[in-house]
């Protein structure tokens, strides 16, 4: 814990979502996933670098070993390649993993609502703010939605991915986008590639997009998100 709170102050996430030309984008980095398999080999550095050129509002590093291919220090390897804040994207259930996700430099983490009972999800939301980081608040469903709306999260995600047939209803997730509060940060998520995707996803009240695959198997990601954001 000594060692978090000693950490330079994290950069503002919701802030830098918020203060960003819409659409913001939130640029990932990550090698492998259990829906596409190997996707890319990368050096962390230099993809958080390429996303921070084209305007990226902030970039999330898959930290996940095993299904992902991810790791803590490409986490750290993009904190210290760049200067937009950095989300960590795990499956993190305690505080322990927050105090973590800190030390390594992230500024912010996801919290899925179905991997947590309400009470779970304020608390860690707590813990993150306790730590300073912001957090992505990710849902799949009405409940999950629900449930993070109640959380206070500033930043609900809608991940058009479904937790168990790995199928992409980019239908309902703009369904589920349109109910959320717009005194909240909503980021669409999973399966975005196109610029007209990205329309949807503004006109269903999005904020922010969060684009991964798209970007690691793109031979120039800089070009491809500069695309996505409207040639911003």
């Amino acid at each position: 814990m000594a060692l978090a709170i000693a950490m330079p102050p994290p950069r503002g996430f919701a802030g830098g979502l918020w203060s960003a030309e819409p659409p913001a984008v939130i640029a990932e980095v990550k090698r492998s996933s259990p829906s596409a398999g190997r996707i890319a080999k990368a050096d962390p550095a230099s993809q958080g670098r390429a996303y921070e050129a084209a305007g990226a509002a902030a970039i999330s590093v898959l930290t996940e070993p095993v299904h992902f291919d991810g790791s803590l220090a490409d986490l750290r390897a993009v904190h210290l390649a760049t200067t937009i804040p950095v989300l960590r994207k795990d499956f993190l259930v305690h505080p322990a993993q927050l105090i973590e996700a800190r030390v390594a430099g992230a500024d912010a983490v996801l919290l899925i609502a179905a991997a947590l009972t309400e009470a779970e999800l304020k608390a860690m939301l707590g813990a993150a703010e306790d730590l300073g980081m912001g957090a992505l608040v990710e849902a799949h469903e009405e409940e999950d939605l629900e449930k993070a709306v109640g959380s206070g999260a500033k930043v609900v995600g809608v991940n058009a991915r479904d937790m168990e047939s790995l199928a992409v209803d980019e239908d309902h997730a703009l369904g589920l986008l349109r109910s959320i509060p717009g005194d909240r940060i909503g980021v669409l998520e999973s399966g975005i590639g196109t610029r007209e995707q990205v329309r949807r996803a503004l006109a269903a009240g999005a904020k922010a997009v969060l684009v991964g695959e798209a970007l690691m198997r793109a031979n120039d990601p800089v070009a491809k998100l500069r695309e996505l954001r409207g040639g911003a």
